[in-house]
């Protein structure tokens, strides 16, 4: 495996590490934030580069390159398989349909022989993402599935996606990763701090939450918060909720992204299924740090030969870290090692396993994911 570097600056791509022969390049992932990311001409300045490659990405809440968030606006990584290759599938969606089978008809269409994983990017405002990875885990079995939701900055007015042509909404993109020699880890860890105690939803459909324990949802919500109910929505990113079907399974996070004062309910990046227990959270910097670690700590090294990290973490993660936020990411490259070149986005949702034991994947939010991709 090579991988070539490049950053959007001074109006054009300038490449960083080079690979000198681009019709040898299987995909380039690029991330981006919203203007940039639709601009028609900077996709097709970077589609000339590698007009042999696939070409996938989408909009960001910060571009992730190497061990810190970059200031270009705009980040691509090329990748040339020694002898594994990546297919696409591309579904566009509206707000009738039924996310959970565009989901499901998305992964069905890669061609399973030597599939070895699925990376998925969605547009992160109109996806349903808990639809989105249950139709993704259906149609897809015993192959692992990671990626995440496009992002916009902390504006949430328009995520875009790339898939082989110029950015689209309500677009979703899955890359299948083929090749017997390819060896994929992936790793997931929050590191925020419950506290309170365990409450029941008793009232919510998909991902707006009306009552917990009877009472309406907004209300208690901001009884906890205290002082920092009056910024709500926005301080809501300091104070996720782990919701679990019950007192034995895998807790996942949830983001508030918005309130509606008068049917004082919350809006939720993802479902949040009533008869769940529910837990409120609260920032722990070193946590959230050392999560970062942990969810790298779960991926094996194979070897020593030049690999590709994704990463895809939570705009509320750079929100609550500020200028720690490549702490974060020094960590990860600390654990992973120098041949790992990592590239990714801060999301409005990450998709991964719960651990390499399961397959299927979930929404998490607030959450570090990584996927890494070693060439035998």
């Amino acid at each position: 495996m090579e991988l070539e570097t490049l950053k959007y600056v001074n109006e054009q791509w300038v490449i960083e590490e080079n690979i000198l022969d681009k019709k040898r390049i299987n995909i380039v992932f690029t991330f981006g934030d919203r203007e940039n990311i639709k601009n028609s001409k900077i996709f097709n300045e970077l589609k000339a580069l590698y007009p042999n490659a696939d070409i996938v990405g989408c909009s960001s809440s910060g571009n992730i390159l190497g061990e810190t968030i970059s200031e270009a606006p705009m980040i691509a990584t090329a990748i040339s398989f020694d002898e594994g290759h990546v297919k696409l599938s591309i579904e566009d969606f509206s707000e009738t349909d039924n996310l959970f089978e565009v989901s499901k008809t998305l992964v069905e269409k890669l061609p399973t022989e030597n599939l070895k994983h699925i990376f998925l990017l969605s547009d992160g405002l109109n996806m349903n993402g808990s639809a989105l990875a249950s139709g993704a885990n259906i149609g897809a079995t015993n192959v692992s599935i990671t990626g995440g939701l496009a992002g916009d900055g902390t504006e949430f007015q328009e995520t875009w996606v790339i898939a082989n042509e110029e950015a689209q909404q309500q677009r979703v993109v899955a890359v299948g990763f083929y090749g017997e020699k390819l060896t994929i880890e992936n790793g997931c860890y929050s590191g925020w701090d419950e506290f309170g105690i365990l409450r029941k939803i008793t009232k919510s459909q998909d991902n707006i939450l009306y009552e917990i324990d009877g009472k309406p949802a907004l209300e208690l919500y901001k009884k906890y918060l205290g002082d920092y109910a009056k910024d709500l929505p926005s301080s809501a990113l300091d104070f996720p909720m782990s919701i679990k079907k019950d007192t034995e399974s895998d807790a996942i996070i949830r983001t508030v992204l918005g309130i509606d004062e008068e049917e004082q309910s919350l809006i939720f990046a993802g479902d949040v299924p009533e008869g769940y227990l529910a837990r409120l959270m609260r920032t722990n910097i070193d946590g959230l740090i050392d999560g970062s670690e942990i969810a790298a700590e779960q991926i094996s090294k194979v070897n020593e030969k030049k690999a590709l990290g994704l990463v895809v973490s939570c705009v509320g993660r750079r929100i609550v870290l500020k200028q720690l936020t490549d702490e974060e990411l020094e960590s990860i490259g600390e654990t992973l090692g120098t041949n790992v070149q990592l590239t990714g986005f801060y999301s409005y949702g990450e998709l991964a396993p719960f651990s390499k034991e399961i397959l299927s994947c979930s929404l998490h939010n607030q959450t570090m994911t990584l996927t890494v991709i070693y060439e035998d």
